[in-house]
């Protein structure tokens, strides 16, 4: 199957998954790859709102703006309009199962041997967004190469 399009997928859709959607077009970018990408989250409390200001921080310091991006909910039109559905946990993955997706991945699986990447929006203050970016893009560029470009 041809990839043409990737939803990554996390609770509230302002820290992880708008980091994996932003890192995602930038390696999209850099292999000259036309591909839909986005990010929604599984919960409601923050539809419409920017991403949360360490997230966007973070993803300037990496050459990456995420700062014009929007919470969006998962719909169910999702698992068929997106070739990957992308959970950033298990209980992401859970969720999306639960909502009908039959097939969603799991991030952490394409380069932190299956870890949970870790919700920034519980740390006290700025740290740690560092190594949270840092897996999105170890587990993104993997997840590109491996799923995309093959």
């Amino acid at each position: 199957m041809q990839v043409k399009s990737i939803i990554f997928v996390c609770l509230g859709n302002i820290c992880r998954s708008p980091l994996a959607e932003g890192i995602a077009k930038k390696y999209a970018k850099e292999y000259n790859l036309d591909i839909k990408i986005e990010s929604a989250g599984t919960g409601n409390w923050h539809i419409g709102e920017a991403p949360c200001p360490d997230s966007i921080k973070i993803g300037q310091q990496n050459g990456v703006d995420i700062s014009s991006q929007r919470a969006q909910l998962v719909q169910v039109d999702d698992f068929k309009n997106f070739d990957l559905v992308i959970g950033l946990d298990d209980n992401n993955v859970r969720d999306l199962k639960k909502l009908g997706c039959k097939n969603p991945l799991k991030l952490g699986d394409f380069g932190c041997d299956g870890d949970d990447v870790p919700d920034p929006y519980f740390f006290d203050g700025f740290e740690g967004f560092d190594k949270v970016y840092e897996m999105i893009d170890t587990c993104v560029k993997n997840l590109i190469e491996n799923k995309v470009l093959n």
